[in-house]
């Protein structure tokens, strides 16, 4: 396959992963309608487990560039190992953004944390190959349909809309397991 064919193979896996994105719910405080309403202050949110021995963790990741936004909500069983039992999220933003959050729930629900943690650094080593990729054959088949994101590494701009959400994924499992402890 040419490098462009293979391009626009990736460009239509994000587009059809953000048109029907997986893990996307309707759970998330507007928290600029509720702050200009003054019923709640930003950042402020009560987060519950939906299971009775996980414990739950949630992060608002906000992109002031674009606006893309997502609130990442995680449910982590309370044994060793830490099993992300619920990953859910809601928000907005551009097919990338979205598309991203989608194949990351895909990746990590039902992971351990380490394995999750894991798979945030691989995804993070291909947003910064600036198109290249990654010269590891296991760290690109254990990414899946998240490689698709290399050609979005080579726009710097476009990064911060695919890193949106394994950022509100590692900082919602650290919420998570500090509630644990």
């Amino acid at each position: 396959m040419t490098d462009s064919g293979l391009e626009q193979m990736y460009q239509e896996v994000i587009l059809e992963a953000s048109k029907h994105p997986h893990g996307k719910e309707s759970f998330a405080v507007d928290i600029a309608s509720e702050a200009a309403d003054g019923a709640m202050s930003a950042g402020e949110a009560t987060v519950t487990a939906a299971h009775a021995s996980c414990s739950a963790g949630e992060s608002h990741q906000f992109n002031p560039t674009c606006g893309d936004e997502a609130t990442v909500h995680v449910e982590i069983a309370d044994g060793d190992p830490h099993v992300i039992e619920r990953l859910v999220w809601d928000g907005h933003g551009c097919s990338i953004s979205q598309a991203s959050l989608s194949i990351m729930v895909d990746l990590v629900e039902g992971r351990t944390v380490d394995e999750a943690m894991a798979l945030f650094a691989d995804f993070h080593e291909l947003m910064q190959s600036r198109g290249a990729g990654l010269d590891d054959d296991e760290k690109e088949e254990a990414l899946g349909d998240a490689v698709v994101f290399e050609g979005v590494s080579k726009y710097p701009m476009r990064i911060k809309c695919a890193l949106l959400g394994w950022e509100g994924l590692k900082d919602s499992m650290a919420r998570a397991l500090a509630a644990n402890a």
